[in-house]
């Protein structure tokens, strides 16, 4: 099979297409012939030899990087059902990495059969950015009554919140950066886009919201913009917070000060917090598939191919994508 490798960490250009020895299934195992991978923003801060926080630690070498994949089941294991060849999947890889590839192998209990009418690059899509960002929902707590900011809303997550928020009947303004994803945002049903790259952009928020103050903020960007937008909270506001972006300078900086100031909560809705939720993790991909496959939340992505995934990394570490980034073989 072909197949992207890492041999020595570091810049985008790294990132190998070449023909490896194709994976075969164990006990209890499946192979996925993989028509779609997903790419993360972890996976950029781990070619790049740095730790990115969670449990994910940086790849022995040579490594073949991503963890989320959906396809065909081509082959199983000893002790697998043998009626699941054929079957359309999709799976999160968990700590082993292998989704960059033609082939990847999975066990065959972490598998989910893609709903009917639903693509390899969505199914990808909502296995891993989806599922956190049901974590993120089950946080935010929604309400009809919210004014909702969301950083980065033509992002993988941002697409999804800025969705569920207007599902959910909050008043939604979306932040991103340029004129072309503030489209996208507003298409996604946004009532106010902004672009933040834009001098003076939280006084354009205030001056779209009039006598409305913010009231939730759903920040997954960090730095000066989580700052900001931590700023444009009102009194009693809430901030949950899901990560944040190398090239901002890291998580959004606040205080036990600014909680009292005004009197607003924060929250941080990924690491720990998911990892240790009743249950484990399969629940929530179950739930962002369904709601994938019923048409409730419709994830915007966008394709490379394969061969390209240095292209994919450069342009996701540029902030140039619009929506989950994957790799089609």
């Amino acid at each position: 099979m072909y197949a992207i490798r890492l041999h020595v960490f570091g810049p985008a250009e790294n990132l190998v297409y070449e023909e490896v020895e194709d994976p075969e299934p164990g006990p209890g195992q499946v192979r996925v012939a993989v028509r779609a991978a997903g790419v993360h923003l972890v996976d950029t801060t781990l070619r790049a030899g740095k730790y990115a926080g969670g449990p994910i630690p940086v790849p022995d070498l040579p490594t073949i990087p991503g963890r989320e994949v959906a396809g065909v089941v081509d082959a199983v294991g000893p002790e697998v059902d043998p009626g699941l060849v054929g079957r359309r999947v999709v799976t999160h890889l968990g700590m082993a990495p292998g989704g960059y590839a033609e082939l990847a192998v999975r066990d065959a209990t972490a598998i989910h059969e893609i709903p009917d009418g639903l693509g390899y690059g969505e199914a990808v899509a909502m296995i891993g950015t989806g599922r956190t960002t049901m974590g993120i929902l089950d946080v935010a707590e929604i309400r009809a009554d919210d004014v909702a900011l969301v950083t980065a809303a033509a992002g993988g997550v941002g697409n999804l919140l800025v969705q569920a928020a207007v599902r959910a009947g909050a008043t939604v303004v979306g932040l991103a950066g340029g004129e072309e994803k503030t489209r996208r945002v507003l298409a996604l049903g946004a009532h106010h886009a902004v672009d933040y790259t834009a001098p003076g952009w939280p006084d354009q928020v205030r001056a779209l919201l009039g006598d409305r103050e913010v009231t939730l903020a759903l920040d997954g960007v960090g730095g000066d913009l989580g700052r900001t937008t931590l700023e444009l909270l009102g009194v009693g506001g809430r901030i949950v917070l899901f990560g944040w972006a190398d090239a901002q300078g890291g998580p959004t900086a606040l205080t036990t000060e600014d909680l009292y100031a005004r009197g607003i909560t924060a929250a941080v809705a990924v690491g720990p917090r998911v990892l240790k939720r009743p249950g484990g993790l399969r629940g929530l991909e179950e739930r962002a598939l369904a709601a994938a496959g019923s048409g409730a939340l419709v994830p915007l992505v966008q394709s490379f191919p394969l061969k390209d995934a240095a292209a994919a990394h450069a342009a996701l570490e540029n902030r140039a994508t619009t929506g989950k980034v994957v790799l089609v073989p």
